[in-house]
């Protein structure tokens, strides 16, 4: 098993307390997007390197709760939007920022509204061209999207449906209820898709047929671990690291199934307390920077203050480099 690396986090930019940080996505030029669930809100940390004196930038504030980010085509990004009040209670929103500047209004086009059977949008991935899995937290589901040309149109459907995926509402943890299916990412050299399920406690994957892009087979079991929210990939080395929210850490998970024994922290143990509530991870898009920098939002301990205190939400940047000898 390789070592564990050496990590380096350093905070990016900082959000108010309260702030619940949910998913985020690396644009083309370095600027981050990140969306605020429970603020409703879509926010750019601007590039190329986002740092520390960079003050975060609101996009847009919508009408309902925003989970996951995704880009569709360049710079055309779909944003998933919630209203647990609503008989519709879900849609699907496309913003265009191929000519926006920081501080601009965007006007979010809805481009689908989904029918009663999707509760909880949350993570989501590309699998192929136009085609993205959204899971959905409180369904037990993922749900496959098929977006037109410039993003404009879209159909969904069920994609996959598993006991695993399911959610947890007698779980005794106090507000959120724990979630199923949470985090989702595709590893395109592999043809699996890989997802987390909080409620379940475990880390799956499923392999993806290469035409129909439908699943290839049943879900398999890859390792347990217990408070996993998102996650991003390194097929090269062979791991995924893993946010665990309520945890307070990073951990390493291989993507392998019978390796589940080399779960290991890499950053969070011991307690580092810029490290509260991580939520969800993403590479830096620079050449060589998938497995070595990513991205990484928290929410300062809103759902889960480790010890009694909540703590400004936060945009982290994560080094990882190979231990010295």
């Amino acid at each position: 098993m390789p070592a564990i690396p050496d990590v380096t986090v350093t905070p990016v930019a900082y959000f108010d307390e309260k702030y619940f940080l949910e998913n985020l996505a690396v644009r083309r030029d370095g600027s981050v997007l990140v969306t605020a669930v429970l603020q409703k809100q879509l926010w750019c940390v601007p590039g190329p390197e986002p740092h520390a004196d960079v003050a975060p930038v609101l996009v847009h504030t919508f009408e309902h709760m925003v989970s996951g980010i995704l880009e569709i085509e360049p710079d055309v990004f779909i944003v998933c939007v919630t209203d647990a009040y609503a008989s519709q209670r879900s849609h699907l929103a496309r913003i265009d920022l191929t000519r926006w500047t920081p501080g601009e209004p965007v006007t979010p086009e809805s481009i689908y509204a989904f029918d009663d059977l999707a509760t909880g949008l949350n993570g989501s991935c590309l699998i192929g061209p136009g085609v993205m899995l959204v899971a959905d937290s409180f369904g037990g589901l993922l749900w496959r999207i098929d977006v037109g040309p410039g993003g404009r149109t879209a159909t969904a459907r069920v994609w996959l449906a598993d006991d695993t995926m399911a959610m947890d509402p007698d779980s005794g943890v106090p507000w959120p209820p724990q979630p199923g299916v949470n985090g989702v990412r595709f590893g395109a050299q592999s043809g699996y898709v890989f997802y987390t399920s909080t409620a379940q406690q475990v880390f799956m994957r499923v392999a993806v047929d290469p035409t129909t892009l439908e699943p290839a087979g049943h879900p398999e079991f890859v390792a347990a671990i217990d408070n996993a929210d998102d996650f991003c990939v390194d097929e090269d080395a062979g791991f995924a690291y893993v946010t665990r929210h309520r945890a307070n850490t990073i951990d390493r998970v291989p993507l392998e199934p019978r390796h589940g024994s080399e779960v290991r922290h890499i950053a969070g143990d011991p307690f580092d307390q810029a490290l509260v509530g991580p939520s969800s991870a993403a590479w830096r898009r620079r050449p060589g920077d998938t497995g070595r920098v990513a991205y990484v939002t928290t929410d300062g301990g809103t759902t889960a203050p480790p010890d009694g205190v909540i703590r400004k939400a936060a945009l982290l940047r994560l080094e990882l480099q190979p231990p010295v000898a």
